[in-house]
Formats: structure tokens, C-alpha cells, sequence
């Protein structure tokens, strides 16, 4: 099992990087930050964007694997976000993880004056959204017309410094999103029951995950591969766990993740007087020992 932090980018940037830097200290396989236009309680704080903060941190680490986690098709288009991808493959040196998810509802859904999206709209944008960003990230030049998103003679040299592309994790819970991770995904991403995570009892939050794993490896069987070929990524913080009380409380929730078969485990940095406000001293403490006591 491997252990990441997300780093919400909401710190100006000569105290972003220490932040940054200490979690490659700290040892984190990757550091993650969320592509939103704002979020949640967020809002009136402030609130950087995801690529700029994601090439920043490319030039102040040398080691941590960095990423979204996740961005969507709420504001983002397939060719922009290629032409952005392989650029930030190549400033971090191929470090970069792509977290993709179909987008929800909230700031997002509506900042450039969109209506917001049916759930079968985002489903429908999303299955056209994966496939053309794998084809932009793998090709010099893609044509592609589809009824949401399309690419003309859409360059992209030199390509990404990864091969065939930059991994995608796909964050996905219902048939039509596991069924592109199972096609285009390295890795999968969940963070609980999606219909009201927080509201799941502490003791049924485990059977949700075993649920979701079971139907990912549906899905990979009728795709022909291999469920173990995936990263299984688990998202913390929308839920009533609280595995950040304690370094004991951390290495019991985290152990029983492992043993339903998530491979990474993903921590949100604490962030005062907010819904991830845990104690630093302790968030490190899990870091550099929560993996080692598991055994």
C-alpha cells in the first residue's frame, strides 16, 4: 500500500512550496491537489488553479509523483487539457498523474454560465471525454468529432515524457465510469458512497468500498484485463472515519482497506478552521510511521 496527501491550493505560493516540498520530505508517494474554480466552504478564500500549482510544485520537488485529483469535464476541454498535461509531464520530469472523474454539481457545474448537468449528461460527456484525451496524449495530430467534444488536426508534440501517455486514474462509482476505468484507467479512484458519503455509518463504510471493488473487477473481466493491472485509490475525508485522530486510529482504518484490496491510500494535508482541520503533528507522525506499523 502506498500513501499520498492532497494539498488543497488555497496557500499563496511562498508558503504553498514549503508545503510542497515538506510532503516529498515527509516521504508521500504523491501529492495531489483538486481541480475546481473554487470549492465548497472555500469559495470567498482563496483559491488557485490546479495546473499552475501542479508546474510549481514540478520545479520545487525532484521525487513526489504529483496530480489532479480529480479534474472534470465541468470546465475543462480534452485538447486544452492534453496540451496542458504534456507540458506538465515534461516540466516535472514524468512525474504527473492524471485524476479524472465525470464532474458533479456545485461551483463547477455552473461558472461559465452553463446549466448545470443532468447526471446522464455528465455520464454521456464523460464517456466521450476519456477516450479523446487518451487519443490526444498518445497521437501527434488527432481529428475527432464527437457530440460534445471534438479535436481538428489537434497537435500534440512532442507527447508525453511518460509512454504511451500519463497514467489516468479514474474516478468512478456507476457502470459507464468503471467501465472507462477498466478500458483507458491505471488506476481507480473512490471515496466512498457517492449518493451521501457522510452519512454512512462508520461500520458499513468498508462494504460500501468491498461493493464498488467487486464491480470494478466486473467491469475488467468483460474488458478482458487483469483488476490487479489498476491502482485502487481511496480518497479520505467523506466519510464519518476519522483515521486522522491517531497514528492507532490510522493504521486500523488504513489496514482494513488493504485487506479489501486498496493499494493507495490518499490523506488531505490539514488545513485549520476547515473540515480537514487535524492536528499537523500527528498528520506527520502517520506519514513517516502509519504505512510501517500496518506490517
Amino acid at each position: 500500500m502506498r500513501l499520498s496527501t492532497v494539498i488543497l491550493p488555497i496557500h499563496r505560493w511562498n508558503e504553498g512550496q514549503k508545503i510542497w516540498r515538506r510532503a516529498e520530505d515527509l516521504g508521500f508517494h504523491a501529492a495531489y491537489t483538486y481541480d475546481h474554480l473554487s470549492w465548497r466552504s472555500f469559495r470567498d478564500e482563496p483559491w488557485f488553479g490546479a495546473v499552475p500549482t501542479l508546474t510549481a510544485a514540478a520545479t520545487a520537488t525532484e521525487r513526489i509523483r504529483l496530480g489532479t485529483l480529480v479534474t472534470s469535464p465541468n470546465f475543462r476541454h480534452p485538447v486544452t487539457l492534453a496540451k496542458d498535461l504534456i507540458s506538465l509531464d515534461e516540466i516535472s520530469g514524468g512525474r504527473v498523474t492524471v485524476g479524472i472523474g465525470a464532474g458533479g454539481t456545485g461551483f463547477d457545474a455552473t461558472a461559465m454560465g452553463q446549466e448545470e448537468w443532468s447526471p446522464k449528461e455528465r455520464a454521456d460527456r464523460f464517456a466521450e471525454f476519456v477516450p479523446l484525451l487518451d487519443k490526444l496524449l498518445t497521437q501527434d495530430s488527432t481529428t475527432e468529432r464527437g457530440a460534445f467534444y471534438s479535436a481538428v488536426e489537434a497537435r500534440n508534440i512532442p507527447g508525453c515524457v511518460q509512454t504511451p501517455r500519463v497514467p489516468f486514474y479514474v474516478a468512478a462509482t456507476g457502470p459507464r465510469g468503471l467501465r472507462l476505468a477498466a478500458e483507458y484507467g491505471q488506476g481507480w479512484v473512490t471515496y466512498g458512497d457517492p449518493r451521501g458519503p457522510a452519512d454512512v455509518p462508520v461500520e458499513q463504510a468498508p462494504a460500501v468500498i468491498a461493493a464498488q471493488l467487486a464491480k470494478l473487477g466486473a467491469a475488467c473481466e468483460a474488458q478482458g484485463r487483469d483488476v490487479a493491472d489498476l491502482e485502487k485509490v481511496l480518497l479520505q475525508g467523506s466519510t464519518a472515519e476519522k483515521p486522522l485522530a491517531s497514528l492507532d486510529a490510522f493504521v486500523d482504518w488504513a489496514g482494513s482497506y488493504r485487506e479489501l484490496g486498496i493499494t493507495e491510500i490518499v490523506i488531505h494535508w490539514p488545513v485549520p478552521d476547515s473540515i480537514f482541520a487535524n492536528d499537523l503533528d500527528v498528520f506527520e507522525r502517520i506519514a513517516t510511521e502509519g504505512l510501517a506499523q500496518l506490517g
